[in-house]
């Protein structure tokens, strides 16, 4: 069937008056079936990548979206034929789509056996944002009149090759220029896979949560704010959460391959005085062929992979249990990340010690991470 919606909901000759949708769609981690690598310990239920996408392409033909933002982690390990087959796929839907690579998309700085390189990535998606990027990971487009996408490349690698969060100096130098010529009352969105404002209790600090984070979020974000921008869409925690600080708002969305499999409809819209909102809702696949009950198969396989998570949690700092002590609560905790990663969260174990019982309250949402209004 040939779908055809209208490009554009909003006047054209007056940038203060959007009013448009679009779609969000993280971490996909699209694995054809002769790729899928199936390790034991995996969280990702890569088996579900390719029909969740096609469902999902169902619910923006139905919500008419003008475009869909894909901020990383787009394939299961960066298979070249795992990026072939979404590039394609991408390049046939009927809106617009715009990608950003995530750390499970280049492995490598050069191509190996396994995995594409930093150079490759952009072949993949000319139809995706990067038809005019050369070989460069970053790129900036109009998805629309009066509307500005900056794609930023948060995937490094260190001297040794080790990956990294961070945006590279050139990329910042390049920024700096693209913020400085843009147009008056010219709306901004940012797209980069790592968070760049903490999701989790002093995340940029502690071992298990800043390699999710920016290494150097706080110079972007200075960058952002004195610019005016509001609105940054990541990815990579793979967990459902809205955070703010001093008027950016980082909207995390979680992985469409992971417990509860979500993605975003996210509506802009001016009302009558002149305000402008950011309303967002948070659809979930509930069912697939195969999976007939997909949140309870995978919020069992998240439960059936937790523990030793929950042990080095218990055993880091600020808690700092000791091997015994950790081994005895981590049962405890089984659903503990589930429960994070649906967003909303409310968590309580009352029958913890009481200053681990106040460390794990720390996590309970304070704003609404699913259905939310923003005011801009």
């Amino acid at each position: 069937m040939d779908h055809k919606f209208p490009l554009h909901k909003f006047p054209l000759h007056n940038s203060r008056f959007h009013n448009f949708k679009f779609g969000v769609v993280s971490d996909p981690h699209v694995a054809l079936p002769h790729t899928i690598n199936y390790v034991v310990s995996r969280f990702h239920l890569v088996e579900a990548s390719i029909p969740a996408l096609e469902q999902v392409q169902e619910q923006m033909l139905s919500e008419e979206v003008d475009f869909l933002l894909l901020p990383g982690d787009l394939t299961q390990d960066g298979e070249p034929d795992n990026h072939k087959w979404l590039g394609n796929w991408l390049a046939e839907l009927p809106f617009p789509s715009y990608v950003i690579p995530g750390n499970h998309d280049v492995l490598v700085p050069v191509a190996d056996e396994r995995s594409i390189g930093w150079s490759e990535f952009p072949s993949y998606y000319r139809k995706s944002g990067y038809q005019n990027s050369g070989d460069r990971l970053y790129y900036t487009c109009s998805v629309l009149p009066g509307v500005r996408l900056i794609a930023l490349n948060s995937n490094q690698f260190d001297a040794d090759g080790k990956q990294i969060g961070r945006v590279d100096d050139e990329q910042l130098l390049w920024l700096r220029a693209v913020l400085a010529d843009l147009e008056p009352d010219e709306l901004v969105l940012v797209t980069i896979h790592h968070n760049v404002i903490e999701h989790l209790p002093d995340q940029s600090k502690h071992p298990m949560g800043r390699r999710y984070m920016l290494d150097n979020a706080p110079e972007l974000l200075e960058l952002l704010r004195s610019a005016g921008v509001q609105l940054v869409f990541t990815g990579h925690l793979h967990v459902q959460d809205i955070a703010e600080q001093e008027g950016i708002y980082d909207i995390v969305t979680g992985s469409l391959v992971s417990y509860p499999h979500p993605y975003r409809i996210v509506d802009f819209h001016t009302d009558q005085e002149g305000k402008q909102w950011l309303e967002i809702k948070s659809p979930r696949i509930t069912s697939l062929p195969g999976w007939p009950d997909l949140p309870q198969k995978s919020r069992e396989w998240m439960g059936d992979r937790s523990h030793r998570f929950m042990v080095r949690l218990l055993s880091l700092p600020p808690l700092n249990m000791s091997p015994a002590q950790a081994e005895d609560l981590a049962p405890h905790l089984r659903y503990f990340w589930a429960d994070i990663a649906k967003g909303d969260a409310k968590v309580d174990f009352p029958d913890f010690p009481p200053a681990v019982r106040q460390y794990f309250q720390l996590f309970n949402a304070t704003n609404s991470d699913n259905e939310a209004k923003l005011l801009l």
